[in-house]
């Protein structure tokens, strides 16, 4: 079989003699020789980090970006949960890492910029909850926002800040909380003090305003001081406090109008072509369990009332919870998230995707669907090759609310299974159980991330999720891509039972022998 070792100049000369060797197979995505086709699999497609060659895969969720002149950089938690504390609900994050990118398609590892074990925050309860944070750029200064259990808040969730001299760390800890979940009160949970964004902006009387916003179940927001690490105190009496009114209070409790607030605030502004901002401030946040993402508009941030705008996305197919950051680049507007869709994720173990936000012509925003390709990959349509219009499709589900329907596992798959073309497009990938082999591919689901064609020992095939990143499971998932069976074409041959092949039945997908070899051929074409 051949290898990734082939050189670039040996592939293309076989790709020039594809006509010696069976050029009906060839349609620009895939070529055969010596009766193995080789398909031209997606790169750059979600998750855009994470990945590993020999497996351990890097985890990380509760996304943020940070735009610093012609570089985006691209932070995360770093999700350490085994097997035993997954099960027990319990999130492992010990640090936060950092990417960097200048095309979002090329990603470098810049390694971790505050690790808790290491660099200590003397006031954290506990070394492994780097909760969601937010790095932001302020006169030459950097600051990372960041939340953790806090010893000196009975225990509660607080507020902290970090600073460095480079976008890339190491950030140093100030010593003690910015907002302590003490002062919060009165709260519904121990966990209120989460999730720190911040924005800084300028308004019609030119004095500049520097916010910070967080919340679970409830939403505050206040004003920094200009060193960037203390609260501002609003009302002028000297000490800082908590309330619903500006009037008597400096942290204002503004979850008011905010249509089933859950978690992950994120504010935005639109910039016009000369980078100036206008019209209202966006919040978009997580809405409800699981978490879907959601948008508020206001006039105001501190006082204002919200607009409830609508739900954007729906809950992920592989996460439980979900996380936004919406920043702009080179003129378009991109939104981040994460899913669990790497091999063995999920709410604890979960991976940072991105894909475009649009806006209508009111300002509102666009709904956006979950994404295999994200911006850079590649989507494919398999139809049988006897019938071009027999695209092969899964049946249209929408990703449930209750956690007990995951993990997904038993999806069926054939044609004519929705008329939904989503449910009809793939993200074909190496194959997972041998990444380095080129006629090995996996098929994964482009509008349900982290689930793939997969081959059951009964014959079924179905759509399910890669839950354990095992070598079985792995087989399970890869097809060997083989000249099809009819005589044109390809055929997939399952690699956990070889000699058998993806074959339509009765209009849903299964393994078979290949005797029915129309209904075994199979026609792979690019649409993105």
């Amino acid at each position: 079989m051949r290898k990734k070792s082939l050189c670039m100049a040996v592939l293309m000369a076989q790709m020039l003699a594809v006509t010696a060797c069976g050029s009906d197979n060839y349609n620009g995505v895939y070529s055969s020789e010596d009766g193995e086709v080789f398909v031209d699999k997606s790169q750059g497609h979600n998750p855009v980090v994470g990945y590993s060659e020999s497996g351990e895969h890097t985890y990380g969720g509760d996304p943020s970006v940070l735009v610093d002149g012609d570089t985006v950089y691209l932070y995360s938690g770093h999700d350490m949960s085994t097997d035993a504390e997954v099960d027990k609900a319990i999130y492992n994050i010990p640090e936060y890492l950092c990417y960097s990118s200048k095309d979002l398609k090329t990603w470098t590892v810049e390694g971790p910029v505050m690790n808790f074990s290491e660099q200590e925050v003397k006031w954290a309860s506990d070394k492994t909850t780097a909760w969601a944070s937010q790095v932001v750029k302020y006169k030459d200064k950097y600051y990372l926002y960041f939340c953790c259990w806090d010893k000196t808040s009975r225990g509660k969730q607080s507020i902290g800040v970090a600073v460095s001299d480079s976008p890339t760390g190491p950030f140093e800890d100030i010593g003690k909380p910015l907002v302590k979940g003490t002062i919060t009160e009165p709260e519904s949970n121990a966990w209120n003090d989460i999730d720190p964004t911040i924005w800084v902006d300028t308004d019609s009387n030119g004095v500049e305003h520097r916010y910070m916003a967080w919340g679970n179940s409830k939403y505050y927001i206040c004003e920094l001081n200009e060193d960037m690490i203390s609260v501002k105190d609003i009302n002028g009496d000297g000490k800082i406090t908590c309330g619903i009114e500006g009037e008597s209070a400096d942290i204002i409790n503004h979850q008011k109008w905010l249509d089933s607030f859950t978690e992950a605030p994120w504010i935005y502004r639109r910039q016009d072509e000369n980078g100036h901002y206008y019209g209202d401030y966006y919040l978009f946040y997580a809405y409800g369990w699981r978490e879907k993402m959601a948008y508020a508009t206001t006039d105001d941030l501190m006082y204002g009332e919200w607009e409830f705008g609508k739900v954007i996305m729906e809950p992920t197919t592989t996460s439980n919870t979900n996380h936004m950051a919406v920043f702009d680049f080179k003129g378009k507007t991109y939104f981040v998230y994460h899913n669990g869709s790497l091999a063995a994720g999920n709410g604890y173990r979960r991976s940072v995707c991105i894909t475009e936000l649009n806006f209508n012509e009111n300002g509102s925003v666009e709904p956006m669907e979950e994404t295999a390709a994200g911006l850079n990959g590649t989507i494919y349509t398999i139809s049988l090759k006897s019938d071009g219009e027999s695209i092969l499709s899964h049946r249209n589900f929408k990703n449930s609310s209750n956690d007990n329907a995951y993990p997904n596992s038993k999806v069926v798959v054939g044609v004519n299974q929705s008329k939904e073309e989503a449910d009809g497009q793939w993200v074909i990938v190496e194959g997972k159980a041998d990444a380095s082999n080129e006629a090995y591919i996996s098929i994964q689901s482009e509008n349900k991330p982290g689930l793939y064609l997969t081959c059951n020992e009964d014959g079924a095939v179905v759509l399910a999720q890669d839950t354990d990143n095992s070598e079985d499971t792995a087989k399970t998932q890869t097809f060997h891509t083989v000249e099809g069976l009819s005589g044109e074409g390809v055929s997939f041959e399952s690699v956990s039972q070889p000699g058998q092949y993806l074959t339509i039945v009765d209009e849903i997908l299964c393994l078979t022998g290949g005797e029915d070899k129309a209904n075994a051929t199979f026609e792979i074409v690019k649409v993105k």
